[in-house]
């Protein structure tokens, strides 16, 4: 039986109905209005480069963004502009072209492909007699969608309310002119806006007080994990890169992994075992995209420390896609704003998927450029649908995290059998052979931690 809600929380919950209305089956067009310069980016180095993506591959990603939610997409269309306007984005002209189409292909949804104001978003509304929402508010509605955990909803619920915060305007007009006392000189009372931002920014502390429990104990889960100890590898990428599907390919678990843009939201952690017996943990993260919000950022830096915390991480990559260095470059924003250096090839492996995908030529080129690469830095080509490139993939892994690490050749008496399973349990065993007089001899690689117990056992362990 759900508790009564009080007249706050109730009047909360009529604030986020505007959002409600992005049903799906919702007649949608999508606009992407971008700027007819190029966008020039700055480097880590401050030096300037021209964004690479061109306008209709942006325009594609968001048609992509606007199906991952099953809304009816009727038209996608670009709206070039030389600088954006301050009450509309876009021209007047162009507005009242789109609402002659918005009328005639009787749209009730309009996702604009960048960042409105709340002003500008109104005045749209108003123009286009439709519902609009901008590139922030269409994100949020697909993690509102996608969060399963408590911590994700959670997240969810912090950064959409964030968001609307400052957009209150656009649904409560009528209420902005209530006053207090008497006659002409009573001074203004608490209006009905500021009442709705004082109940969300107190549901934003509650949440945010929530959070804190729940990241406390996703410390502990950590905590446990490095006591075992297993590495952890986390997969990173672009979304819709394949990571989900990797993560199954190599794990044999049952994550959603679907071909939408945010088909997985909610972190999973797996076990995988490597090529010479040893663990490691595997972690599936959300998918980065470009212009993530701010917001998000924030909101899901507790469930991106997975992320940070990892000893190694397979950057994803869909080489099959036509933007995937512009992809690359987005990650390594995001990499970057998480304290990550993207260069970083002792901890980083990039992982070139969906080879099932290419031609002839494209994987003959990929994989020249591949062999050209240093040792360090050379990328790993697979398809985690098919399962190509994965025993390669695990054997990269386990070199990276084994280096560093002693290795030691070892002789076992037969009769030794407690001593044969403490190597198998304690250690990475690379070799075995059986010599004639009956003896095992071994070649280990010790797993950290483990060289004094080792050494204590086997005193006679020679380092090769």
């Amino acid at each position: 039986m759900t508790e009564p809600r009080t007249p706050g929380e109730h009047r909360l919950g009529q604030l986020a109905e505007p959002e409600k209305e992005v049903a799906a089956g919702t007649r949608t067009l999508v606009i992407g209005p971008y700027l007819t310069r190029k966008r020039r980016i700055t480097t880590e180095a401050g030096d300037e480069a021209v964004n690479p993506r061109p306008a209709d591959a942006r325009l594609d990603e968001a048609t992509g963004l606007a199906g991952a939610i099953d809304l009816a997409i009727v038209r996608s269309l670009l709206a070039p502009l030389a600088s954006p306007r301050p009450a509309t984005y876009i021209g007047s002209g162009k507005v009242d072209e789109l609402a002659a189409l918005i009328r005639t292909e009787e749209i009730g949804l309009v996702v604009m492909d960048c960042a409105l104001s709340p002003v500008q978003q109104r005045n749209l509304e108003k123009a286009w007699g439709a519902k609009v929402i901008d590139r922030t508010g269409l994100i949020l509605e697909i993690f509102g969608r996608r969060a399963r955990t408590k911590e994700g909803t959670l997240q969810v619920e912090l950064a959409h309310l964030s968001y609307q915060k400052g957009r209150l305007v656009r649904s409560w007009t009528h209420l902005e002119r209530q006053r207090g006392g008497f006659g002409f000189l009573g001074g203004p009372g608490e209006t009905q806006i500021e009442a709705d931002r004082r109940m969300i920014q107190e549901r934003m502390t509650r949440i945010e007080r929530e959070l804190e429990t729940v990241i406390k104990t996703r410390s502990l889960h950590r905590a446990s994990r490095r006591r075992v100890p297993y590495p952890i590898v986390a997969l990173v990428g672009y979304t819709n890169a394949g990571k989900s599907t990797l993560f199954n390919r190599m794990t044999a678990a049952e994550v959603l992994a679907e071909n939408m843009l945010f088909a997985t939201l909610d972190p999973t952690s797996r076990a995988i075992d490597l090529p010479h017996g040893e663990k490691a943990i595997l972690s599936d993260t959300v998918g980065f995209i470009s212009d993530l919000p701010t917001m998000l950022v924030a909101a899901f830096r507790a469930t991106l420390e997975d992320v940070v915390e990892a000893d190694l991480l397979l950057h994803v990559r869909d080489v099959s896609h036509g933007e995937t260095e512009a992809q690359a470059g987005d990650v390594a924003v995001v990499l970057r704003e998480l304290g990550i250096d993207p260069d970083d090839n002792r901890r980083i492996i990039e992982v070139w998927n969906k080879a099932d995908l290419l031609n002839a030529e494209d994987r003959e080129r990929l994989a020249v450029t591949s062999s050209r690469a240093e040792s360090e830095q050379r990328p790993i080509l697979i398809s985690a649908l098919t399962g190509e490139g994965i025993p390669e993939l695990l054997a990269t892994i386990e070199q990276h995290l084994s280096a560093g690490r002693l290795t030691y050749e070892v002789n076992v008496a037969p009769e030794d059998g407690q001593g044969l399973a403490w190597l198998h349990e304690n250690t990475e065993i690379l070799s075995r052979e059986t010599l004639e007089d009956g003896r095992s001899m071994l070649r280990v690689r010790l797993i950290a931690g483990k060289e004094p117990r080792f050494l204590n056992r086997f005193p006679t362990a020679r380092v090769l």
